[in-house]
């Protein structure tokens, strides 16, 4: 078994303090790992590695200490128990994931690696998700060990019953659970034996949803509308149907356009939420309404729309993401007084326009081509989104 004992480091900290420690031995090799405590070295008695009883705080500070040293001998054992190769550095690995198992600490962390990694949309929707959970524990943290099925359960029961929240949206809560866990199993901040998801315990599953889209009578009354000249209900029109045109486009990605993208009458880009690139012929109304834009293009961007230019640095994801994010909200606004315009009483979204493409289009394009044209990487992915829709028989008589 390893050797541990509790030292007083001979390093003296800026205010003349030493740390306690717990010094590990294991085959000639130490490793320290600091109990979070620091005293003067005459308070320290070496030959029974406790505080002396002349410090103010010798009784708080020595059950600390045989806490530390008790989890310690607990994690050595266990470790042999489980026939894991113990090291000092292992053991100390072992105690650090103890030390930082609170959900709420990792979840911070979660939400900091989103930011940083430019997920504006995730960030601003799994960072209420986490504070429900802390409201669900009335403003506790909680540490990882802690959080199992029965626990999960009242969350969900509190989520439907109490925040009246829809049972898509009640997953996508556990989602953010889940997604906190293994984050922390895999930096060792808690251990695999806790994680409560899975088989014979806390399953995921998103219920069946059916896509809402336009008809192609609908279709046809989005083009016709009359509407002001220029005004931002036009603009917002003109948006959704080049979306469409473009096999469903994501607003995201019709918001980055350049100029520079069209070439030959073709379109070529990398979709953003895979980077998956393509190129697509231009439909000849997408051509009608591009031309709009042609005389407001400024010199000094190539974009082809208005929402992104106040943007200082493109490459900064998470600022462009929040542009994208805020306009959108603003163009959806406009399109439901669009449909109301057209005598359309479906709610209409940006995102309807893929929809929109996928079922009017999916009897009558093979699923290689939708494939292509949605930028899947797996046919599967294809095959599984257009079955959410029901196909008429209608054509597309474009």
């Amino acid at each position: 078994m390893a050797s541990i004992k509790v030292v007083l480091r001979n390093k003296k900290n800026k205010d003349g303090t030493s740390s306690i420690a717990l010094r590990f031995i294991q085959n000639r090799k130490s490793s320290y790992t600091h109990i979070g405590h620091s005293i003067e070295e005459k308070y320290w008695d070496e030959k029974n590695s406790c505080v002396k009883k002349s410090h103010p705080n010798s009784a708080r500070l020595n059950n600390l200490i045989l806490k530390k040293l008790a989890e310690a001998t607990d994690k050595v054992l266990e470790m042999e128990g489980n026939k894991t190769h113990v090291t000092a550095k292992s053991i100390k690995k072992g105690l650090k994931a103890k030390q930082q198992s609170s959900f709420f600490a990792q979840a911070a962390i979660y939400l900091d690696n989103l930011k940083q990694s430019g997920k504006y949309n995730r960030y601003s929707a799994d960072k209420p998700r986490v504070e429900r959970f802390r409201e669900f524990l009335k403003g506790e943290d909680i540490y990882f060990s802690d959080i199992n099925m029965a626990l999960l359960s009242r969350f969900q029961a509190y989520l439907k019953g109490t925040r009246k929240i829809s049972e898509r949206t009640v997953v996508n809560h556990l989602v953010v659970i889940r997604s906190v866990f293994s984050q922390a199993i895999k930096g060792n901040a808690t251990e695999a034996k806790y994680y409560p998801f899975g088989k014979d315990q806390i399953r995921i599953k998103f219920p069946e949803s059916v896509k809402l889209s336009l008809s192609i009578e609908e279709l046809k009354k989005m083009e016709n509308v009359e509407l002001p000249a220029g005004s931002y209900m036009d603009h917002a029109r003109n948006l959704w149907l080049i979306a469409f045109y473009f096999a469903g486009m994501r607003v995201s990605d019709l918001l980055r356009l350049r100029w520079s993208d069209f070439s030959n009458e073709r379109l070529y880009y990398a979709m953003g939420k895979n980077a998956k690139a393509g190129s697509l012929k231009l439909p000849e109304k997408s051509v009608a309404l591009l031309e709009k834009y042609k005389d407001k293009k400024r010199s000094e961007d190539d974009l082809v729309f208005h929402h992104l230019r106040t943007v200082k640095d493109m490459d900064n994801l998470f600022e462009v993401q929040q542009k994208i994010s805020n306009a959108t909200k603003s163009i959806d606004a406009a399109l439901e007084k669009v449909a109301a315009a057209a005598k359309i009483k479906k709610k209409i979204t940006m995102h309807i326009a893929r929809h929109t493409f996928g079922n009017l289009s999916g009897d009558k394009i093979p699923i290689q081509m939708l494939q292509k044209l949605y930028r899947h990487t797996s046919i599967t992915t294809t095959i599984a989104y257009q079955s959410q829709f029901i196909h008429k028989d209608t054509v597309l008589d474009y």
